[in-house]
This record gives structure tokens, C-alpha cells and sequence, in this order.
């Protein structure tokens, strides 16, 4: 059995939700911005679950400590899918270009990550996307808020 940290709670579903929605966003965004023809596959449905993990874990427990905290807690749990999303997509590349020996060894790979992180990270620079992660960090912390109070 869960312990009481990790039981289901209104905050930790309505952060997850909230996290989800940024995450399909993001993504549609980045793919509009992106390389004309690019295929993407499943990189909504990769942020979108990172979304989910971020909000039930960082924000949903982190609820229920007043307005200002619920802002830091927004700013924190889309920091975290932002670190997330840039470190899975970044190793999902990695393995794709490790496929066809692009690396001359492990190291190389492994600093490859970060590298293409980066690269990725460059991509967020838009000022929509930061727009949308900021607002809605802000609207995520409060609507966590309100349900760990109304619901606790």
C-alpha cells in the first residue's frame, strides 16, 4: 500500500492536468516553429506524459501552502517538465544517432545528450513558448491551489 504521499489526491490530478495541457501546448508549438517536414511521432505524447509524472510528483505534493507558494510551485513543476522533457528528448536522440554510429565512444554519447539538450533548449527561446510556460506555470500553481483547498 501507498503511503499518505502518495496517495491520489484533487491537487496532484489537477496538477497533472494542468502540466498535460502545457506539455501539448509546448509541443505544438515546437512543431509549428520546427523544420518544415519533420516527423516528430511521439514527442506530444513523450511531454504530455512527462506533463502528467511532473505535476502528480512535484506540484501535487507541494500543494496547499498559500498563494505564493502555489505561484513557486507552478514556476517549479514547469521547470521540472521543461528539465525532463529536454533530458528524455535529448537521450532519445542520443540513441537514434548512436544507432548509426555518429559517437566514438560512450563518453561522446553521454556528453551528447547535453549537447543536443541544448540545441533543443534553444528552440524554447520563442517568446510565445515562454509566454506559455510562464502563464502557465502561474495558472497551474493557483488552480492547484484551489483544489487542495477546496478539496482537502
Amino acid at each position: 500500500m501507498d503511503g499518505p504521499s502518495k496517495m491520489p489526491t484533487a491537487a496532484r490530478l489537477v496538477a497533472a492536468t494542468c502540466l498535460l495541457v502545457i506539455g501539448f501546448l509546448v509541443s505544438s508549438m515546437i512543431m509549428a516553429n520546427g523544420e518544415e517536414g519533420k516527423s516528430y511521432g511521439y514527442f506530444p505524447v513523450v511531454n504530455m506524459a512527462l506533463g502528467v509524472a511532473c505535476g502528480w510528483t512535484v506540484m501535487g505534493k507541494r500543494a496547499g501552502r498559500g498563494w505564493t507558494a502555489a505561484v513557486n510551485n507552478g514556476l517549479t513543476g514547469v521547470a521540472s517538465l521543461v528539465f525532463w522533457g529536454l533530458f528524455v528528448q535529448g537521450t532519445y536522440e542520443m540513441v537514434r544517432q548512436a544507432m548509426r554510429n555518429r559517437f566514438e565512444g560512450p563518453f561522446e554519447a553521454i556528453l551528447a545528450i547535453f549537447e543536443i539538450g541544448v540545441g533543443f533548449a534553444e528552440q524554447l527561446w520563442a517568446s510565445e513558448i515562454i509566454l506559455t510556460l510562464v502563464i502557465g506555470a502561474v495558472v497551474s500553481g493557483i488552480m492547484t491551489e484551489i483544489a487542495a483547498r477546496r478539496w482537502n
